[in-house]
């Protein structure tokens, strides 16, 4: 494969012509308002995927700092709570504001970590901004009801108070926007937090805990860990009887392992889990629109998306043409560095997570599918092509898991009602795609199994939309008005008539 790269003073003006700026670091945990280096001094690296140097090293939390997170939290719990909604939505408008002014530092930071390209970055920099500046506006308005019994007997009021603690644990491939959608409506209901991030992508956790630590959100309120050992110290942090709320994105697999250790001490569980996307093209589709839409939905983040579109199934009629216009498409996608604006599509978060989309691909060939774009590895940085498989089988090893990388898989189909079978013949129900008709493409969303259907577009993701899946994609929902309710409790409290 062909990486285009820049010179040095080419990638860090990119294509405005202007310096970005330069990059903070911060790499130590935050602890009771406290930067500050883990018991045991020790480090892990923080790895560019471009070129394989390393960035940072951040500190590494022991099982003892986890739990002087969590007692800090604790302490922080009672006053927080009680601070009006007000300043609490005035906090969170105020790093909002801060997210705005420092946008290219904050895009920044993710493409040197996580290997995006600018145009992601920038775009997952602006959303997970939007999260602090909803959920301020959420803050004031969480909902409690008054009504007299039926029987007329008593008066019942239904009061939503904090549920306490939350452990919230993010993944590497949106390190903002993850940690923005569950900080702030966290945050906005009074909770206090403990933010894991991914290993991959400490920094730009971290520079987010810092904005808030300077718009004066009080110590304790919001703490980052970044254990190593992870699993063994999360289930010691789930077992601490202060915890009351874990909201955990990523895989499913490491989801259920979370809900067994929830159960022992019954820890209210949000879980944004796997995904594995179908977009259905019916007969009659608009072409133009559903290429250009698709490319959306497959090469957003490079493919490294819960949301990404990853079976695609095309009907027979339109299966030629379609796969000739993606394959134009996607051997004109420029890749590179992040840091070259002009770059489209970036580093996979490492070299490891390239090698398990190109041994996928592999395998699909070995499955009977064939190349007709892309379909190979950089040799220096962690970099993959946009790629197009035809001939896929459903029911092949490529439509059954996530692919997570650039590779559109296409599977040819006659009969619409066979489509939707094995759009839904998955364990996973997140997110999935319709392209045709308005009125029968909403007729067919209406049948398939997810929590998000997309009609005649590419992206759905909105703050004020409620994100979430069904079947083993996850419980609950992240954004719009349901958002802020997952760390709140209910109360009824009984008054006489």
């Amino acid at each position: 494969m062909t990486v285009t790269t820049a010179s040095t003073s080419t990638a860090e003006a990119g294509a405005s012509g202007k310096p970005c700026a330069s990059v903070p670091l911060v790499a130590e945990l935050f602890i009771d308002g406290e930067w500050r280096q883990g018991r045991e001094g020790r480090t892990f690296p923080v790895v560019d995927p471009s070129d394989g140097s390393t960035i940072a090293d951040f500190a590494v939390a022991t099982p003892d700092d986890c739990l002087a997170a969590i007692d800090a939290a604790a302490a922080a719990q009672d006053g927080w709570a009680a601070t009006p909604p007000r300043r609490r939505s005035e906090l969170l408008r105020a790093a909002y504001e801060v997210l705005t002014e420092e946008v290219e530092l904050f895009a920044e930071i993710m493409i040197r970590e996580n290997g995006k390209s600018y145009a992601d970055a920038i775009g997952e920099a602006n959303y997970a901004k939007e999260f602090f500046r909803w959920f301020a506006e959420e803050a004031v308005r969480i909902p409690g009801e008054y009504r007299l019994s039926p029987a007329g007997d008593k008066r019942i009021v239904v009061d939503r108070q904090p549920i306490g603690v939350s452990l919230l644990i993010t993944p590497w491939n949106f390190p903002a926007a993850m940690a923005t959608r569950k900080l702030a409506p966290a945050l906005a209901a009074g909770c206090t937090v403990i933010l894991k991030p991914a290993r991959e992508t400490p920094l730009t956790a971290a520079y987010v805990v810092d904005v808030l630590r300077r718009v004066g959100v009080p110590a304790g309120v919001v703490n980052l860990v970044t254990p190593v050992n992870t699993g063994p110290v999360v289930a010691e942090m789930l077992a601490h009887p202060a915890v009351r709320k874990l909201s955990f994105t990523g895989s499913t697999e490491v989801g259920r392992e979370l809900l067994h250790a929830c159960a022992d001490t019954v820890v209210s569980a949000s879980m944004e889990l796997g995904g594995n996307a179908p977009v259905i093209v019916l007969p009659g589709a608009d072409l133009d629109l559903t290429v250009r839409e698709s490319l959306f939905a497959k090469m957003r983040n490079g493919g490294s998306a819960c949301t990404a579109a990853n079976r695609f199934y095309v009907h027979s009629s339109l299966h030629d043409a379609f796969v000739e216009r993606m394959r134009s498409a996607l051997a004109e996608v420029r890749t590179g560095p992040g840091l070259d604006r002009s770059n489209e599509l970036g580093a996979l978060v490492s070299v490891k997570e390239r090698d398990k989309v190109a041994a996928l691909v592999d395998v699909a060939v070995s499955e009977g599918a064939s190349v007709v774009q892309g379909g190979s590895s950089s040799e220096e940085g962690a970099f993959y092509d946009a790629t197009l498989l035809t001939g896929v089988r459903h029911g092949s090893t490529i439509t059954g898991q996530e692919i997570f990388g650039p590779v559109t898989a296409v599977v040819r189909y006659d009969d619409v009602d066979q489509a939707v079978d094995m759009a839904n013949d998955t364990e996973f129900g997140l997110m999935a795609y319709v392209f045709g008709e308005e009125r029968e493409a909403i007729a067919v969303a209406r049948r398939l199994e997810a929590g998000m259907v997309a009609v005649n577009r590419g992206v759905v993701s909105d703050p004020a939309a409620p994100f979430g899946g069904v079947k083993q994609s996850g419980l609950g929902r992240e954004g719009s008005s349901e958002g802020i309710l997952e760390f709140l409790e209910e109360k009824y409290i009984a008054l006489t008539a």
